[in-house]
């Protein structure tokens, strides 16, 4: 089975799941968001105060864009849609399953938007982004898990069963 790269809102749990879904299908895991982290040497939040919404953007893509990887669960940021570059690149080398959560889910586990490195515009809310981006994620993915009152375990369950049966047809 090719690269499986989870795409969804911050807060969607794609990094937890991520790595639960690594150990069930004994691949790697890759967190794109540490990776610019690392690159940049600064917080998600630093980057976005420092280089804007835009100069954040270029990072990604650029870093996304350079995965080179097989076998491996990526969990990307929730802005990543916003790069036809990058996504394209994911898509070559792998499946994109889309962690779909409502908003009402999102925003009770995301605290504080201007601390937690989301790109977010001047004059958004939350629900804005997450309204803007939904289109995107059901664009790029190659399969939609709706997460509803399942646990972490549950969902990776789910997984694991979705990517199996899908896997004869990719």
């Amino acid at each position: 089975m090719a690269n499986i790269i989870l795409i969804g809102m911050s807060g969607a749990g794609k990094s937890t799941l991520g790595v639960l879904l690594a150990k069930a299908l004994n691949y790697d895991f890759i967190d794109t968001d540490l990776l610019i982290q690392q690159q940049e040497d600064k917080l998600l939040q630093e980057i976005i105060h420092e280089k804007g919404i835009d100069g954040f953007k270029g990072v990604e893509e650029d870093v996304v864009s350079n995965v080179q990887c097989k076998h491996t669960v990526i969990a990307t940021g929730g802005s990543v849609v916003y790069s036809e570059t990058a996504m394209e690149h994911l898509k070559r080398h792998g499946r994109v399953v889309y962690i779909a959560v409502e908003f009402k889910e999102i925003e009770r586990r995301i605290r504080n938007i201007h601390t937690r490195g989301i790109v977010v515009g001047e004059n958004q809310s939350l629900e804005d982004v997450f309204n803007e981006r939904i289109s995107l994620y059901e664009q790029y993915a190659d399969v939609t898990i709706h997460v509803k009152k399942k646990t972490i375990e549950e969902t990776v369950v789910l997984l694991v069963d979705v990517l199996a049966k899908k896997g004869e047809q990719w």
